[in-house]
């Protein structure tokens, strides 16, 4: 285990941090914000290795990480991706339920904002069950290769590393959940009025 020292020495201030227990491990590398988890096979429990180092960086709410380990890397990517088409569905059903009273015919909007509605509703209930709170949510993964060329990735020993890069998504997590809660508001109202309208 490489101990990690941060030291500060202003003119009337002197402390130093030992980070080796809290961060990362030694096949981590700290570049900046950058958190580089190499693929290093050195025991037989390399791949729990890599996900605890993962799990430590994205706890550790880093403004990027790198992640060579391709198995890992590849399911990182999948979860985010997953993620992304629930909070896209949730939101394009919710409108789509609102947009049906007024595009299609009275016979169809009916069962049209119903269906877009109660989709909505479950992507929405689903993203906030098993992605809301997960640390990877606050990550994307970074497809464009003018930033990727940027990066200070000298010390790579892959090809074709994943980088994630940390979002904001407080907005993104408002707008589905105002957009999933007004269509379960919407699809209410609108069974109350079937049936006791």
């Amino acid at each position: 285990m490489v101990d990690y020292l941060v030291t500060c020495k202003a003119p009337f201030l002197q402390y130093s941090i030992n980070l080796s227990s809290y961060i990362f491990s030694s096949e981590d590398t700290t570049e900046g914000d950058c958190v580089i988890i190499h693929e290093i096979y050195d025991s037989e429990d390399a791949r729990e290795q890599f996900e605890a180092d993962l799990e430590r960086a994205l706890e550790s709410q880093c403004s990027m990480i790198v992640i060579e380990p391709t198995m890992i890397g590849e399911e990182t990517a999948r979860w985010i991706q997953v993620g992304n088409c629930l909070h896209k569905t949730a939101v394009i059903a919710g409108l789509s339920c609102f947009g049906s009273s007024w595009m299609l015919p009275k016979s169809f909007h009916g069962p049209t904002s119903l269906v877009c509605g109660g989709v909505s509703i479950f992507c929405a209930a689903l993203y906030g069950v098993s992605w809301q709170f997960d640390p990877c949510c606050q990550y994307q993964v970074e497809y464009d290769t003018r930033k990727l060329a940027k990066l200070p990735l000298g010390s790579l020993t892959s090809s074709s590393p994943i980088v994630l890069v940390r979002k904001d998504d407080r907005y993104r997590k408002r707008l589905h959940n105002l957009v999933a809660g007004s269509a379960l508001i919407y699809c209410t109202w609108k069974v109350y009025k079937w049936y006791f309208g």
